[in-house]
């Protein structure tokens, strides 16, 4: 009968009636009421409970109220971030090449011929996801090879285009120290020059400004048509000192070295030279 009793009790609790009222302490007048049923104030309660988590989850989730967080990288971290996993993949790249060159130089001192480019694609490929050594099939190593020669040599012969270039006179773009060399196998057709922020950045040949502009990438870019079908193209720069249209002299100032765009990690030039639509490597032609 007791526990009947309890029961009995805490429903009628949830079915009694509560009113919540304010007054005025001088003049007792009712200025605020609010009645419901203890079941009503239940739900009401829980209701307030979940408005608040949401509102606080979407204030922290779609503002910048979220950098308050203990542990949550603000704006300047995420550009850093990225900042550095461009720098750390350069410098991957350039590691690659140190050790191609010094495996190279190993070889010739010891009286061994030089590897070739294609020997090491094959060699990289003879490596699994898993990293256990595994057999590359003859026709898949030849099939690469292939296609390595067309799209370095698709417009024919190196020295069908050797011969074809040579005999023109290059002014170097601008005087530093190559610190990315041109590698198609890498998908770096251009090469990369550091040089002092504001080096004068010179025209290679005679020719007309095709292109002056920024870009998010790149920043100051500009390309130059030559004749003889080759295009040069300048990239990072701080400032660009010819436009769209402009006739320009081989040693003739066009830009300023820079550090301009997203795709840099210090002041330098990014260098191309196309010839015929494909990228050739300049410092065949040209004295850095």
């Amino acid at each position: 009968m007791a526990k009947e009793k309890i029961k009995k009790e805490r429903k009628n609790r949830l079915r009694n009636k509560f009113r919540f009222s304010i007054f005025n302490d001088t003049t007792h007048e009712e200025l605020f009421v609010f009645r419901a049923n203890g079941l009503m104030m239940l739900l009401s309660l829980v209701l307030s409970v979940i408005f608040i988590v949401l509102s606080v989850t979407i204030l922290i989730s779609y503002t910048p109220l979220r950098e308050f967080i203990p542990g949550y990288p603000n704006a300047q971290t995420r550009r850093d971030i990225v900042q550095n996993a461009l720098k750390l993949d350069s410098l991957e790249k350039t590691v690659r090449l140190w050790d191609f060159q010094l495996n190279n130089i190993q070889r010739i001192a010891t009286g061994q011929p030089p590897l070739e480019l294609g020997d090491i694609i094959i060699a990289q490929d003879s490596l699994n996801p898993d990293g256990i050594s595994g057999r590359v099939s003859k026709e898949d190593s030849l099939l690469r090879l292939e296609v390595m020669r067309q799209e370095q040599f698709n417009i024919g012969s190196e020295s069908n285009r050797v011969n074809q270039i040579e005999g023109l006179h290059f002014f170097p773009p601008v005087k530093g120290i190559i610190s990315d060399g041109f590698n198609l196998a890498a998908n770096h057709p251009y090469v990369d020059i550091a040089a002092p922020a504001n080096s004068v950045v010179s025209s290679v040949l005679d020719g007309t400004v095709i292109m002056a502009a920024w870009t998010d990438e790149t920043g100051f870019t500009i390309q130059i048509q030559h004749s003889n079908d080759l295009i040069s193209i300048y990239k990072h720069n701080s400032k660009l000192l010819k436009r769209t249209g402009d006739k320009v002299k081989a040693g003739s100032a066009i830009a300023l070295v820079g550090n301009t765009g997203s795709l840099t990690t210090g002041y330098h030039l990014h260098f191309e030279l196309w010839y015929k639509g494909s990228a050739v490597d300049p410092t065949k032609y040209i004295k850095f």
